[in-house]
């Protein structure tokens, strides 16, 4: 919701909108990045970690959404950022001047100079997921850094103790403003393989996935992604938010991981018998499964199979249909299974995460090459940008059937809303007699009420390949 009319949803924004996520019985809201930003990915390459972006609004206006969260038992979980900084970032400008305490904040490498043609090349053949070299030249320094995303996302380098520490400094401070956890981004890549003895990285296998060559999949990926010293960084971050609640008491300080690794992987951050790790490692599977098998009971079942019968005992599941680097949910599965997918979410074992607008049945915006923002469809062209791009599940939040949904009082709204917003929104799902808004506060309310729902047993079976079932 914008508040100001700049067309960009903003904090005040969401404080005027608390009621709603009240109204449904959601229990907590996670917000994407709010941090200063220069925007290049959303928010996701930060500037500074420990200020608010100004078109979102102002410390002022995050800690009377706090307040008001508070008031109404909502809390609020933020997206921390661990594993790279904008280079706009004061830390990278400080390293490339070699500052000291700075020197080693990312990763840096001299490179390799090729004995064809006596020129410096990178250091290895590693990919960014958004096209192309995951290294660049910084002049000033004389050296490459590693960035695992946009050319402006540093990767930061924790096998620097100084770094490990800032980071949990980033953790305290937004924990003591009154945050109620933080959902950790793109956890599996924050470490690398280190140097062999001769000081060089080794290069990544060709996977056989695609052809392109630029295109990230292009390699195997398995020397800068689901390394096991990330697992470790999880358990430390999960020591700081247990030692926050001894501290200050109060209800549990969550932390919640995105990570699409495989089982075997994913499940270790929940962690061990001797460590506590992550409450919630996210499960993607009902994402990744259906768009790799096809959307039927058969690809359901074995995307719940691959969580309950990996996940260790004593731990909480949790599903998710979709997120901000996702299609939305209604156009992967077909609209008219909006209320068998939001049921699935609530009514199968542990935690529901729904991303705002499924309980709405929203489904994917057309984005034009010229109105496209994402780095990650900004970075191929005009006529293959629709396979990357992020932006249609990110269009504006359809409140109303006036002008921009109700989302923004302005001329214009960052992104053009999707096609059907005057029929699916808040205003429209209320009044009608039957509506996915309407079922799926009445499955939130059942959790809430049931036991069986919350503490009960579970079974279930493919009746057909139209035909899921779950039993509780």
């Amino acid at each position: 919701m914008d508040s100001d009319g700049d067309g960009i949803g903003d904090l005040n924004g969401i404080t005027s909108k608390l009621e709603y996520l009240k109204d449904l019985g959601v229990t907590a809201a996670w917000l994407s990045p709010i941090f200063k930003s220069p925007m290049v990915d959303f928010g996701y390459d930060i500037s500074d970690f420990f200020d608010i972006q100004p078109e979102y609004g102002t410390m002022e206006d995050f800690r009377a959404l706090i307040k008001k969260a508070k008031e109404l038992d909502l809390k609020i979980i933020l997206d921390f950022v661990p594993n790279h900084s904008s280079d706009e970032n004061e830390w990278f400008k400080k390293s490339v001047k070699r500052e000291k305490g700075y020197e080693d904040y990312y990763v840096w490498h001299d490179g390799k100079i090729n004995a064809d043609t006596g020129k410096r090349e990178p250091p290895s053949n590693w990919l960014q997921a958004f096209r192309g070299s995951a290294w660049e030249w910084v002049e000033e320094r004389q050296q490459y850094y590693l960035h695992q995303f946009a050319v402006q996302q540093a990767d930061l380098n924790y096998r620097n103790p100084d770094v490990v520490e800032q980071m949990k400094r980033v953790l305290r401070y937004w924990l003591n403003e009154g945050v109620a956890g933080f959902r950790c981004d793109a956890v599996p890549v924050l470490f690398e393989v280190e140097v062999d003895e001769n000081g060089q990285y080794p290069d990544e296998a060709v996977s056989g996935l695609t052809d392109d060559k630029d295109n990230r999949n292009y390699l195997k990926n398995e020397l800068i992604e689901n390394r096991p010293e990330t697992i470790d960084m999880a358990y430390q971050w999960r020591t700081v938010m247990d030692d926050h609640q001894r501290i200050y008491g109060g209800d549990t300080r969550v932390l919640l991981i995105e990570t699409y690794a495989p089982p075997a992987y994913t499940m270790q951050f929940y962690g061990n018998r001797s460590v506590e790790g992550a409450h919630l490692p996210f499960n993607f599977n009902l994402i990744t499964v259906p768009a790799s098998d096809g959307v039927s009971a058969s690809s359901i079942k074995k995307a719940v199979d691959n969580w309950l019968l990996s996940m260790p005992a004593g731990r909480t599941p949790n599903w998710v249909i979709g997120n901000h680097d996702q299609r939305r949910a209604a156009s992967r599965y077909g609209a008219a299974n909006t209320d068998a997918m939001n049921m699935l979410v609530m009514i199968l074992p542990g935690a529901s995460v729904t991303y705002q607008g499924e309980e709405l049945g929203m489904t994917d915006g057309w984005i034009s090459w010229d109105d496209t923002q994402d780095p990650a469809a900004c970075n191929s062209d005009k006529d293959s940008y629709e396979q990357f791009t992020r932006d249609p599940s990110r269009t504006p939040f359809q409140w109303t059937s006036g002008t921009n949904a109700g989302f923004s009082t302005g001329p214009k709204t960052w992104l053009p809303l999707a096609e059907d917003y005057e029929t699916q929104n808040v205003e429209v799902e209320t009044a009608a007699t039957r509506s996915h808004l309407k079922i799926y506060k009445s499955l939130v309310a059942l959790r809430k009420s049931s036991k069986t729902l919350q503490n009960g047993s579970t079974k279930y079976a493919v009746l057909n390949e139209n035909a899921f079932v779950v039993k509780r």
